[in-house]
């Protein structure tokens, strides 16, 4: 697996900004804003970091969690009623959670090919 070459991260990166940026736009709360800031930023950290360590699954597993506590966050930080920022947060954290989902296997893959030697 090469580096800076998976368009799952990406694409998780890309939530991650637009999500953390989007607290600029859309009417917010003090609990909304620090949520979406957050986890926005932490999808950007584990993204870039999975992009420059391929095969390496506890990542993406961090990864998961930001986007799964993302898309569950309206209900945590009680945001729901602001409709530009829970659904931010919804289709950003679906988003995310999905193309990080799809990268496990083959982060796992990578990952015993190169701590397994080869017969």
């Amino acid at each position: 697996m090469k580096k800076w070459t998976r368009w799952e991260d990406y694409v998780a990166i890309v939530a991650g900004l637009y999500t953390a940026l989007s607290v600029l736009w859309t009417a917010q709360t003090s609990t909304s804003t620090t949520l979406m800031a957050v986890f926005g930023v932490l999808l950007v950290a584990t993204g870039v970091l999975n992009l420059a360590m391929p095969g390496t699954p506890w990542l993406e597993y961090a990864q998961l969690a930001f986007a799964v506590l993302l898309f569950v966050s309206p209900w945590m930080g009680s945001y729901t009623s602001l409709m530009g920022a829970s659904w931010t947060s919804w289709i950003a954290g679906l988003v995310a959670a999905g193309v990080t989902a799809a990268a496990i296997k083959p982060s796992m893959d990578a990952h015993h090919h190169r701590i397994m030697p080869s017969h």
